[in-house]
Parts: structure tokens; C-alpha cells; sequence
């Protein structure tokens, strides 16, 4: 397999390009596009809030202007909660949808390919635990970790408690005929807090996580790509490795199923995956670093 990849020193900066071939589809292309998606309305939403909810602060101006003043601003800032509620709606009946034609449900909700974070993912994260003072074996994970079903949780939550706060603040006289007006107040607390907490979460734990720890650093551009290699999956995910079966001996798909064996992503994607991945972690220290700047000072 040839590797076309962006290369540091002769390792891929993506990890999931790291590792003996051939590709394997991760993610199919609903879920890559929801994600970038979201990505970009956070970052929206972030970088549009906080100027609007913390103007005092010595950055705030000189944020606002590069949006062509707080009009502008809050103009975007709808437009983009109005996006993540439309990716909230459309993730919501995809996984209707799934679930309506799954053959076992009960699988689906709780068996090994599930996103739910189950009692195996507790055990797994204590021997975990164990395995990093040399005391038990390394865990092996199936579709998903408990370190990624904890992102899935985090980030869902989150983006949910911001819409609902959102929506009771750009709706007031709708809301207001029901609701008492300390409704809003606490919602504005909220609303903004929130939205420093899931940034601090993303970069500190999801970053890490996905992007930053030994093995993956500087970048893990599979959900870019929807697609790893052999090795990279035999590494981070072997229950699902094993599935897989003799991929020497299977031909590529050019649809995104996962499993399935993959062609090498599109020299364009690559690099576009690599400088975009790339551009995110730097926006998301840089709000972290402006969250902070704000809270200590």
C-alpha cells in the first residue's frame, strides 16, 4: 500500500495512517459530515458568545470587531444554534431510523457495538487503571472505548443543555408566556458557563484523548477520513479487528461500510484532514486560553 500521507521526520502526522495496511472504513459518511458539522457551529457559537457575554474583558472588543460588531456577531451566533439543533434533529432520527430496523435492539442499545456507556466500560477503565502500573493486561475494545463512549456522553450532553438554553434565550416572548422569567436568568448562566465547561472538557479530556497521548500525536484524522489502517485498528480497537477476517484477501469498497476494506483517501482529503484537525486543536486552546484569561481576571 503507498503511502501518501503528511509525514513528520518519517511518521504520518495522522495516526490513522500509522500501522501495516490495507484501510478500513470507521465511519460511514453521515457521521464524518454530522461531526465536521458540529465542529465548526461550536466553534461559531464559541467564539461569537463570548465576546457577547463577557465584553468587558480586555480581548472581547477586538473579537467582536473581527465579526463586524456584536449585530453581525449575534446574527452568527443564531445561525449556528440553529445548525446544531438541525444536526441535533437529523442525529436524532438517524439513530430512529437504525433503531426501527435493527433485527436485535437489544444489541444495538447494549451489545459490544453500542455507544452507551455499560458496565464493561467500568471494568475496562479499571483495568485500565491496573494495566498503567503494570498490573494487568491492556484492555482490549470493541466499536468503542469507555474513553470515546465518554466523549460521545460529554459532548451530547453538553451541546443539548447549550441548544435548550439557547432556545429560551432567542425565543423570550414564546417561552416567557409559560415560564417565569428566573427561568431566564438561570438559562443565561447557564447558557454561557456551559459553553466554557464543554471547552474546557473537549480540549483537556477529547483532545487529549483522540489527538494528543502517545501514539496519536500530533492528530487522529479518521473521522476526517472515515478510515484507519489495519494496524491502527488492531491497536486501538482488536475485538473489532478480529471481525474482519483475511484482508489480504478482500477487495476495497468504495462505499463507507465499516469493516470493510478501504481505498487510501484522496491525496486533497488527506491534507485537508491533516490542516483542518490541525486548525481545531489551535482554536480549541485558543478558547480555552480566553475562557481562562476571563475567569482569572
Amino acid at each position: 500500500m503507498k503511502r501518501r500521507n503528511v509525514y513528520l521526520d518519517g511518521v504520518a502526522l495522522d495516526a490513522a495512517h500509522r500501522g501495516r495496511g490495507p484501510y478500513i472504513w470507521r465511519f460511514g459518511v453521515f457521521q464524518r459530515a454530522l461531526h465536521g458539522v458540529l465542529v465548526v457551529a461550536f466553534f461559531l457559537l464559541a467564539f461569537t458568545g463570548l465576546p457577547l457575554r463577557f465584553s468587558c474583558v480586555v480581548w472581547a472588543p477586538k473579537l467582536m470587531a473581527l465579526w463586524g460588531g456584536a449585530r453581525t456577531a449575534g446574527l452568527i451566533h443564531r445561525w449556528a444554534g440553529g445548525v446544531v439543533l438541525a444536526c441535533f434533529a437529523a442525529y436524532l432520527g438517524y439513530a430512529g431510523v437504525r433503531l426501527a430496523r435493527a433485527e436485535d435492539r437489544r444489541r444495538l442499545l447494549w451489545g459490544p457495538d453500542s455507544i452507551i456507556l455499560q458496565p464493561r466500560d467500568f471494568r475496562e477503565f479499571w483495568q485500565m487503571l491496573r494495566w498503567s502500573v503494570g498490573r494487568a493486561e491492556k484492555p482490549r475494545f470493541a466499536r468503542y472505548s469507555y474513553r470515546e463512549k465518554f466523549n460521545y456522553l460529554m459532548v451530547f450532553l453538553g451541546l443539548g443543555v447549550i441548544a435548550a438554553t439557547g432556545l429560551l434565550l432567542w425565543f423570550p416572548e414564546l417561552f416567557g408566556r409559560f415560564l417565569p422569567g428566573v427561568v431566564f436568568n438561570v438559562a443565561t448562566l447557564v447558557h454561557s458557563y456551559q459553553v466554557m465547561l464543554l471547552a474546557a472538557l473537549i480540549v483537556a479530556f477529547h483532545f487529549f484523548d483522540v489527538h494528543l497521548r502517545s501514539g496519536k500525536f500530533p492528530l487522529d484524522g479518521v473521522m476526517f477520513t472515515g478510515r484507519a489502517t489495519y494496524g491502527y485498528m488492531e491497536e486501538e480497537h482488536p475485538l473489532v479487528a478480529e471481525t474482519i477476517g483475511d484482508v489480504t484477501q478482500q477487495q476495497a469498497s468504495p462505499r463507507a461500510i465499516p469493516d470493510r476494506v478501504a481505498p487510501p483517501a484522496p491525496r486533497w482529503l488527506e491534507r485537508a484532514s491533516t490542516a483542518l484537525g490541525l486548525l481545531f486543536l489551535a482554536l480549541g486552546v485558543l478558547l480555552v486560553v480566553l475562557g481562562l484569561w476571563d475567569a482569572l481576571c
